[in-house]
């Protein structure tokens, strides 16, 4: 959430930030910096009100013990008519407040400087790129009928239980998917990360506070009796942690992780980027999160791009690195890079991790603070990435190291998964 001194101070920012974006309302703006202008003044009145309350209290007293008890009548009713203004003008100022952050939470994040411009991913900027294409044979095979040849996965029984999109592994596959969510955590652990093992459902406060709502609410599960929402990824309960502490500063920077399945209905979702384990309703995610001091935070999501890609180079995976546009990125984020891998049995690249600054946003609504060695109060930046998401990388896996033998376990997966081939 964006903080209402900006929209005092620099207005050109925001609509700048809010371009970039390519957010369909800027007429938002000045409708919240009326609002905020409106909110001042009554506050103004609200408080001549009470001052004026509290002098002719004393004043009634100073009467009473005179014996002026006429003077000390006619200041009651001074009284009792300044407290229903009061209570008048306290009343819109409340209604006003509200009015006020419903606007602001409909704002998305402001760009960071380094942001390119652009509307679609096309947009998005090459960083850097390693590892190497492997050069299968013409009888390569894509990753859900290399799951069918081995019994790794079984997509119509997933819909036979559930629906479409909720894979059932088995077997080896299962063996895989166990392996893949412990080399991640341990890896995570061994950079200082604090494991954590959260809830998979969260309340609407967790939800607001990390900015799922309001912006996808229709993208969330939610359970209606009771008013949860299955978590989309281990960030939202994980970074909700902090919600409403102040941090002393001797512990910046905390580094959680956490493993959660995650829950997105995707809708709109259709045709072969569907296919397999491209796109699916239930997946498993191991996440990274940091709360930090301000000053350090860009170094921090360098670090922590660093720190994903070596675990994706550890898996002898071709990948690149994206710096997201304007309009590709969160409604949250800051600045935003995203990690693809190339399927080489499907041609192209696939997501599999985003990792993100958010700065002030989330920490504003959360309420997540620390305090400066002046004693001042603070909200720390808000940092998060995956670490990785199982999907597409269990595909890439699959298809990328498959030969007539079978399929190649990467060697530093291999302690984790207990032999060195799938066959």
């Amino acid at each position: 959430m964006l903080p209402i001194q900006l929209f005092r101070t620099n207005k050109e920012l925001i609509l700048e930030g809010l371009r970039k974006k390519n957010f369909k309302e800027p007429e938002l703006v000045d409708r919240i910096i009326e609002a905020d202008e409106r909110r001042r003044q009554l506050q103004v009145e609200n408080d001549n009100l009470s001052a004026l309350v509290n002098s002719a209290s004393k004043s009634i007293g100073q009467h009473m013990a005179k014996g002026e008890k006429a003077e000390a009548e006619l200041l009651k009713e001074k009284v009792r008519l300044h407290k229903e203004q009061a209570n008048d003008v306290a009343q819109k100022l409340s209604d006003l407040e509200t009015e006020l952050q419903d606007m602001i939470v409909l704002l998305p994040n402001l760009p960071h400087s380094s942001v390119p411009k652009g509307k679609t991913p096309e947009d998005n900027e090459v960083v850097r790129d390693g590892g190497t294409v492997p050069d299968l044979s013409a009888q390569k095979l894509p990753h859900w009928e290399l799951t069918a040849k081995y019994g790794l996965m079984d997509l119509e029984l997933g819909t036979k239980i559930t629906g479409s999109g909720f894979p059932v592994f088995m077997g080896q596959g299962a063996r895989l998917q166990r392996a893949l969510i412990n080399y991640f955590l341990n890896y995570n652990i061994n950079a200082g990360y604090k494991e954590y093992c959260p809830p998979f459902m969260v309340n609407e406060a967790s939800a607001y506070g990390t900015g799922q709502l309001p912006d996808k609410e229709g993208q969330m599960y939610h359970v209606t009796e009771d008013d949860f929402y299955l978590i989309p990824t281990a960030e939202v309960p994980v970074t909700n942690i902090y919600r409403d502490t102040i941090i002393p500063e001797s512990e910046l920077p905390v580094k959680m992780t956490a493993y959660s399945p995650c829950f997105r209905r995707e809708a709109g979702s259709y045709g072969k980027d569907v296919r397999g384990l491209n796109r699916v309703h239930q997946f498993d995610k191991v996440e990274v999160v940091q709360l930090v001091n301000p000053a350090t935070s860009y170094d921090v999501l360098e670090e922590m791009v660093l720190h994903v890609e070596k675990l994706v180079q550890s898996l002898e995976l071709p990948y690149r690195i994206l710096r997201l546009c304007g309009g590709d990125m969160s409604f949250a984020s800051a600045l935003t890079y995203d990690f693809e891998v190339y399927s080489a049995a499907q041609e192209r690249w696939l997501e599999v991790s985003s990792v993100s600054n958010f700065e002030t946003f989330q920490t504003n609504r959360l309420k997540a603070r620390y305090k400066d060695g002046n004693g001042k109060t603070q909200l720390v930046h808000s940092l998060n990435g995956s670490s990785l998401a199982l999907p597409r990388i269990m595909a890439c896996i699959l298809e990328n190291h498959q030969s007539p033998e079978g399929i190649k376990i990467p060697a530093a997966l291999v302690p984790y998964f207990g032999k060195d081939l799938i066959s």
